[in-house]
């Protein structure tokens, strides 16, 4: 599943995000482009269960592939 994020906060992003993906998902595989703020996630869980992981972490994002 991929996600693109609005924006980033500069503030270690990748550590951020892939660690508010393992608060989901212990065993999710996370690859975060900062270049173009995609994150790519492979996981069996749906998307939408991370939505509210990467809401709390301060991260507004749109699902763009499931």
């Amino acid at each position: 599943m991929e996600f693109k994020l609005n924006e980033l906060t500069g503030n270690n992003d990748v550590a951020v995000i892939s660690h508010a993906v393992w608060t989901v998902d212990p065993d999710a595989k996370v690859n975060v482009d900062v270049s173009t703020m995609a994150v790519e996630i492979d996981s069996w869980l749906m998307p939408e269960e991370f939505l509210v992981a990467f809401e709390e972490a301060g991260y507004d994002v749109r699902i763009m592939r499931g």
